[in-house]
């Protein structure tokens, strides 16, 4: 029996190694088809000071027109940096949509206030009264599509950041005409020198390096929304924003249907000039709370083959972390945490790789992520599989 057993935990242990090989090949595919748009690949930073995409009008992406559509809910503590960063934005074609989601702070008034400050045309306030959820942010984004007909659309977040060729780059990331939506690498910002500030970051690194390597092999699993473009014809092929499964993670969701539904690929960003910075959580209770909204969107996402191969890989890591401890006692328990401390190595030297000079700091700090990222990772399945409900915005989703 325990030959059997041991023989076993070997296997699936070789399994997941060799699973996230493939997700590594992928990522290094996607960063090869990234350098053949003459994009430089390895985020090395926030800054505009490095590799810059431009605006290049001799680019067939670079004649289209875009609307950045950003939704807002009580962010007037946070948005003036976004305000910044659209305004030294060095695409033409752009307009910006605001999507006032029934703010009751000073939103509804700095958002008119930028308007203001724009030529006539540039941009736009949405502004909803109601919203019947029960994906709130979703629903938001549904009324305001209907009022957009540009042919590329962008979405990003009030509290992000970027550099000033973000939208050019972006658009870069459909010049195949066969390319229906692609995403971009979100950052949070490191504000402090201990542990959670930095693994805050980390996080979201990881996290993307999984997005960009199975979108490399051909099955694209989510991207984050606060960093997404979509060619509107890809987006009324399957019926529009509102025919999106409901789901707490709305931009996987979507990234499924047109992967589902449509002829249309998917893409994955990984140069300097793509990446968005977005501000960080205050406590650990805010960080977990996202991370089981996203954990749980993948868990029990409305696409099949994206629930199967997310809980089957979050399955795998739980089990790895849970008989981490027993294998000192009985070493044939060994292979599948050792598989997990194996590939969790490496996905943090990926990571690190994409972050380039980005995260602060001695590379040694890495080294308690490969540890800790599939104990958390692990938390937040166990909470997810035990139903405990996400909350966005302070409103529980179901």
């Amino acid at each position: 029996m325990l030959f059997f057993i041991l023989n076993t935990g070997i296997a699936i242990g070789i399994l997941f190694v060799l699973f996230h090989g493939i997700l590594h090949f992928g990522l290094v595919m996607e960063a090869y088809r990234e350098r053949h748009t003459g994009l430089k690949t390895g985020v090395s930073g926030p800054s505009d000071t490095v590799a810059k995409a431009k605006y290049h009008p001799e680019s067939p992406a670079s004649s289209r027109t875009v609307s950045v559509v950003i939704p807002a809910k009580n962010e007037a503590s946070r948005i003036s940096g976004l305000f910044a960063a659209l305004h030294n934005q060095d695409y033409p074609l752009v307009e910006f949509v605001f999507v006032n989601d029934r703010s009751t702070d000073e939103t509804g008034v700095m958002l008119d206030g930028f308007v203001a400050s724009l030529p006539k045309g540039k941009a736009r306030v949405i502004t909803l009264t109601e919203n019947k959820g029960p994906n709130y942010k979703q629903n938001a984004l549904t009324q305001a599509l209907a009022q957009v007909d540009s042919e590329y659309i962008l979405f990003t977040d009030a509290d992000c950041t970027f550099s000033s060729d973000w939208i050019s780059t972006m658009v870069r990331l459909l010049e195949n005409e066969k390319t229906g939506i692609g995403i971009g690498p979100v950052f949070k910002k490191v504000d402090g020198p201990g542990f959670f500030s930095f693994y805050q970051a980390f996080d979201h690194i990881v996290r993307y390096m999984y997005l960009a390597a199975s979108t490399g092999i051909g099955l694209p699993a989510g991207g984050f929304g606060n960093n997404l473009i979509i060619r509107k014809a890809a987006l009324d092929k399957i019926g529009g924003y509102g025919t999106v499964p409901y789901s707490v993670t709305e931009d996987a969701a979507l990234i499924s249907c047109i992967r589902t539904q449509t002829d249309y690929t998917v893409r994955a960003a990984l140069s300097p000039s793509s990446c968005i910075i977005t501000l960080p959580e205050h406590s650990w209770q805010e960080l977990i709370s996202q991370g089981l909204r996203w954990n749980n969107g993948g868990i029990f996402s409305p696409d099949l083959l994206t629930r199967i191969g997310f809980g089957i890989l979050m399955i795998a890591i739980a089990a790895g972390i849970i008989l981490l401890p027993f294998s000192l006692f009985f070493p044939f328990l060994v292979p599948l945490p050792l598989a997990v401390l194996i590939s969790m190595s490496a996905n943090t030297l990926a990571s690190a790789r994409i972050a380039g000079t980005y995260l602060p700091g001695s590379r040694l700090r890495l080294i308690p992520c490969v540890v800790f990222t599939p104990a958390y990772f692990s938390y937040l399945t166990i909470l997810g599989y035990l139903g405990v409900r996400v909350r966005w915005k302070g409103v529980p989703l179901d």
